[in-house]
């Protein structure tokens, strides 16, 4: 079991640890890498996942509605806390409502549970984006505009291939196979980008980055525990759910406190510290979720 663990976190860790010391010795301008992966390759990492074989819908909708209950429970548990230390609520809470699912919780899903289950992952994914820039942006500032929505390529990509899937449409292989191998692209790089970020973030509030940290992963995984004990998954549903609830902030959440000026240093030490932390929960939820 242990090296089961080790060989699914180790090169997620790997690459993250190749970015991470390549920053440190060389400037590193993540714009046009991102950029390309979230307008290019990720799109296409959802819309072969979700066309390459058949997703029935219904299937996933306890696993969505548990996602929700473990964002919002969070979410919630993080606010209160926020508001008894007198923190800005809303840059403490919602990074911890909104995990690391693109970066870290896609390769570990597809390494954990294999490319038969992956098309579970890719819907959480795509629905937790759809979660976090709607909801979440709007907590950050609720004036924030959510026609920015429209122009989130992934929302279109899962569009596209719910639609290819409804119709039958024939993909044939010299189309499907570029977009597969581009598609395929997405995994790694946002890896070495997490490590990159982790090299240029400036850390400066420890102690509230380290009891959010720790929050995150701990409230998620024993609300996924809870819940299954409460309505049981599918064996790798219940494993995809356990290991949602123990990623660590995303990134993202740090973009979105600096654009709309919500206290980006705590956010930064949140991600931080919630990634350093998610060595030890990682772990523990592939030991709780993988098949035995």
């Amino acid at each position: 079991m242990f090296y089961a663990i080790f060989s699914i976190i180790a090169p997620v860790l790997l690459i993250a640890l190749i970015g991470w010391v390549y920053a440190r010795f060389r400037a590193v301008d993540l714009t046009a890498l991102n950029r390309l992966n979230v307008e290019l390759l990720s799109p296409l990492l959802v819309f072969t996942a979700m066309t390459q074989r058949s997703v029935a819908w219904g299937d996933y909708l306890p696993l969505l509605l548990a996602v929700t209950l473990i964002t919002f429970g969070g979410g919630l548990a993080a606010w209160l806390v926020a508001r008894r230390l007198g923190l800005n609520a809303a840059a403490f809470a919602v990074p911890q409502m909104f995990t690391n699912t693109g970066n870290m919780g896609l390769p570990l899903w597809l390494f954990a549970f294999g490319p038969t289950e992956f098309p579970a992952a890719v819907v959480v994914f795509v629905y937790l984006n759809l979660l976090h820039f709607t909801v979440g942006v709007r907590l950050f500032d609720r004036k924030a505009p959510l026609h920015a929505l429209l122009n989130v390529p992934m929302v279109w990509a899962l569009l596209a291939g719910l639609l290819v899937q409804y119709l039958h449409i024939p993909m044939p292989i010299w189309v499907f196979k570029p977009m597969e191998m581009l598609g395929s692209m997405a995994i790694p790089l946002m890896l070495f980008a997490l490590g990159v970020r982790m090299a240029q973030f400036r850390v400066t509030r420890w102690r509230d980055g380290l009891l959010a940290g720790l929050m995150c992963p701990a409230i998620g995984l024993a609300l996924a525990w809870l819940l299954l004990r409460l309505w049981p998954l599918p064996a790798a549903q219940a494993g995809i759910l356990l290991l949602y609830g123990a990623l660590p902030p995303a990134v993202l959440n740090y973009l979105f406190a600096e654009q709309y000026r919500q206290d980006p240093e705590l956010v930064a030490a949140i991600v931080v510290a919630g990634t350093l932390l998610s060595l030890v929960f990682v772990p523990l939820a592939l030991a709780l979720g993988m098949p035995h």
